[in-house]
C-alpha cells in the first residue's frame, strides 16, 4: 500500500527544465525565417491577384522605415500568437529544438495564453529581455509561462 502511494506521488511530481539561451535563440531564428518566407509568399500571391497592390505596398514603405518595421513586428506578433495558440505552445522552431511553452505549473497553455505570448513578442525590445541565465523574457513573465525542454521535463498528466 505504501509503495503504491509513493509511486503515485512520483507520477504527480512536476519537474520543469527551462530551455537555455541557445535553444531559445534557435526557436526565434527558425520562427523568424518561417515568418518571412510566409510574408514573401503572401506578397507574391497578392501581386499575382492584384497587380496594383504594389502601389499600396509602396505607400506603406513611403511612411518610413520605422513604421514599416513596427507593422512587421505587429504582424510577427500576430503570427506567433496564432501559431502558439493553435498548437498549444509549439511552433516550428520549438518542434525542431524539442521545446514547448507551458504554464508555470507545467500544464499546457490555452489558445488565449499562446495568443497573448505572441502579441507580447511585438513589444519593441522584447527579444533583449531574454538576455540572462536562465532566459525569462517579458512575454514569459507577462503570461506566466516557461519554455521547457520536453524530453528532460516531467509534466502533469
Amino acid at each position: 500500500m505504501e509503495n503504491e502511494q509513493q509511486d503515485l506521488l512520483a507520477d504527480l511530481e512536476v519537474n520543469l527544465v527551462q530551455a537555455g539561451s541557445g535553444k531559445r535563440l534557435a526557436n526565434y531564428l527558425i520562427d523568424l525565417v518561417v515568418f518571412y518566407i510566409l510574408l514573401f509568399c503572401v506578397g507574391v500571391v497578392l501581386a499575382v491577384l492584384d497587380p496594383t497592390a504594389r502601389e499600396d505596398i509602396n505607400s506603406v514603405t513611403a511612411l518610413g522605415t520605422l513604421v514599416d518595421r513596427l507593422i512587421t513586428l505587429l504582424c510577427y506578433g500576430l503570427y506567433m500568437g496564432l501559431v502558439e495558440g493553435l498548437f498549444k505552445g509549439k511552433s516550428l522552431g520549438k518542434v525542431i529544438t524539442g521545446t514547448r511553452a507551458v504554464n508555470e505549473d507545467g500544464s499546457r497553455i490555452s489558445f488565449m495564453t499562446g495568443f497573448l505570448r505572441g502579441l507580447s513578442k511585438a513589444v519593441p525590445f522584447d527579444a533583449f529581455s531574454a538576455l540572462g541565465q536562465p532566459p525569462y523574457p517579458w512575454h514569459d513573465k507577462w503570461t506566466k509561462t516557461y519554455v521547457i525542454i520536453e524530453r528532460e521535463s516531467s509534466l502533469p498528466a
